[in-house]
């Protein structure tokens, strides 16, 4: 902790006091600087960002997503912003419109998002379905960089699982974009975790499986398929199952044409003879004076 000076401290004390009660007009110019101090952290902690009013986070979100770098901005999502919306959250059972507000402006630099808000939220193991919601209600609200998609994928995929992860999972997935094969390869493994699984699995978790089927049927492998069906031969749900297997099963494999797709499914009787035509067989047309 570095030896700061007493002017300082006071300053922004006073400035903490100020934003406890803000509620609209100008922030502090003492407080805009902020992000150009080499100790930026150890300065806004004065400030006692615990006790500020929502409108005063809302305005402080906006200063910071614009003047840090990534890093040091995931830094503030972590430790400053996911703390208070979630304490919020628990003491209202809503989230006040600020901070959703605030939310929403934090996602404009998607990679500090993702590492400052979504991946600690699904690590803590402790994420509700309510906070779930309101922060997924922001994923799906705010168009994401295909890029930083494909890392909360990947990411997701990867972490211990717990059951508000796969509303997290399904969310994304329902963005359809175009996936590299590294992710879709890191899904297939996420749910094959769960064969061996005795656990009966939740409604989500069955709900993004068949989101996966249904945006990402045609890239799967024919090996991954085949996985896929056995996996939900052991982890069944009477109204999802029987969608997935149908996603599943009539649709071509990963770098097949779509000429490929009539082997696949039951053979039909297809057409292949020439329409042939008479040219002089043409029905007679009555005449305006007849």
């Amino acid at each position: 902790m570095p030896k700061l000076d007493d002017s300082i401290i006071e300053l922004y004390k006073g400035v903490g006091k100020l934003l406890s009660k803000y509620t609209s007009g100008k922030m502090p110019k003492a407080f805009k600087h902020i992000p150009s101090l080499q100790f930026w952290e150890e300065v806004l902690y004065l400030t006692e960002p615990e006790k500020w009013s929502p409108n005063a986070m809302y305005q402080a979100t906006r200063i910071f997503a614009s003047n840090l770098g990534v890093k040091k901005v995931e830094r503030f999502y972590k430790l400053v912003l996911l703390p208070r919306v979630r304490e919020d959250i628990r003491k209202n059972k809503r989230l006040h419109f600020a901070l959703y507000q605030s939310l929403k402006k934090a996602l404009y630099k998607p990679a500090a998002f993702n590492k400052g808000i979504l991946f600690p939220l699904c690590e803590s193991r402790t994420c509700t379905l309510r906070e779930a919601v309101i922060v997924g209600s922001i994923i799906e609200k705010i168009s994401i960089p295909p890029l930083h998609s494909s890392v909360g994928l990947l990411k997701l995929a990867e972490m211990e699982y717990y059951g508000t992860t796969s509303y997290f999972i399904k969310l994304l997935i329902e963005k359809k974009y175009a996936l590299p094969y590294r992710v879709l390869d890191a899904l297939v493994a996420h749910f094959m975790r769960f064969y061996d699984d005795s656990r009966v699995m939740p409604v989500i978790w069955h709900q993004s499986l068949l989101a996966f089927a249904q945006r990402y049927k045609n890239e799967l492998t024919k090996e991954d398929k085949a996985n896929l069906n056995t996996l939900v031969e052991r982890q069944r749900h009477k109204l999802v199952t029987p969608e997935i297997l149908r996603e599943l099963n009539n649709s071509r494999n990963r770098g097949e044409k779509d000429d490929d797709v009539l082997s696949l499914s039951t053979p039909v009787s297809v057409v292949t003879k020439a329409i042939q035509e008479d040219r002089f067989d043409i029905p007679d047309v009555p005449m305006e004076e007849d």
